[in-house]
């Protein structure tokens, strides 16, 4: 059997479909309550790993969703979430819509943001989730381009589309950031991925503190390590193997595992005080922020 590694090819996106074992994004344990009956949620980075696993909760609590991909390069994935999405979906929501793009430039920000419209008429949730990382041992092996590539899409994309969702959102509505236990205890050889997610920290507490009085909600997810196709895209063999042993649980976390903190953080009568706040499913580490 191909390595994870080599099945990935090491570039990203990674790719779930040839991930083994796949991660998992639903559960027969999850048993939904109609939380999201009526919202219409975009959300980037859903095509795999987190993304896909809170489309599909965000689906079978009765959301209309949206979703982005990596044009090129994640088609399978997609469509493979969006039949899915239509499965799961509840009778009263409209069928999901699958949107490829690079979200690291304004104008597709715009661009997606006025599709969703378009099919739905506003958007209730906007989950900013979309990310991409990248090994390195020395600060000088990170150059101009690839640091402009990274915070493109890990955090120009989170103001890029914000901006132009705010216009179609209104009191009520909920922004939920993803970030990363990595923004609070660092990480040596993702040097430029942690920088970006201690941005999301920084731009979720003072966007929620900006849209207080409009009542809309801005928190964020900090994930620990979860098996996404990101992780065979981003390391080596060695620590494929050992992803996930070092926090208190022993092990990595499942998208699914993570994905309930997103529909506790859309759901206005389970989270209606939360704002400015992170929510850290990382199998026990401490984080003290």
């Amino acid at each position: 059997m191909a390595s994870e590694r080599q099945k990935q090819g090491g570039v990203q996106p990674g790719k779930e479909h040839v991930m083994d074992p796949t991660p998992q994004f639903s559960s027969s344990d999850y048993q939904p309550s109609n939380k999201l009956r009526g919202k219409v949620a975009l959300i980037t980075g859903g095509d795999s790993g987190i993304g896909r696993a809170v489309s599909y909760c965000f689906a079978v609590e009765g959301a209309t969703v949206a979703f982005t991909y990596v044009k090129g390069q994640e088609e399978k994935d997609a469509q493979e979430t969006l039949q899915m999405l239509k499965e799961a979906k509840t009778s009263e929501a409209k069928d999901p819509i699958a949107i490829s793009t690079d979200l690291g430039f304004d104008e597709n920000c715009k661009r997606v943001v006025d599709e969703v419209v378009n099919a739905f008429g506003r958007i209730d949730v906007l989950i900013n989730n979309a990310a991409e990382q990248y090994e390195s041992n020395s600060i000088e092996e990170i150059d101009e381009p690839r640091l402009e590539r990274v915070f493109r899409t890990n955090i120009f994309s989170y103001f890029f589309l914000t901006r132009h969702a705010l216009k179609h959102m209104k009191e009520g509505s909920s922004i939920i950031n993803t970030t990363s236990v990595n923004a609070y205890k660092g990480h040596a050889s993702l040097l430029d991925y942690t920088a970006t997610k201690g941005a999301v920290v920084a731009f979720t507490r003072g966007l929620a503190l900006q849209l207080a009085e409009k009542g809309i909600r801005v928190n964020g997810v900090a994930p620990g390590p979860i098996w996404t196709p990101l992780i065979p895209a981003s390391f080596n063999e060695e620590k494929i193997k050992n992803f996930g042993t070092e926090v208190p649980m022993k092990r990595a976390g499942q998208p699914i595992e993570v994905a309930p903190s997103y529909v506790f953080l859309a759901c206005n009568h389970c989270s209606s005080y939360f704002t400015g706040q992170v929510l850290h499913p990382n199998g026990g580490a401490v984080v003290n922020a």
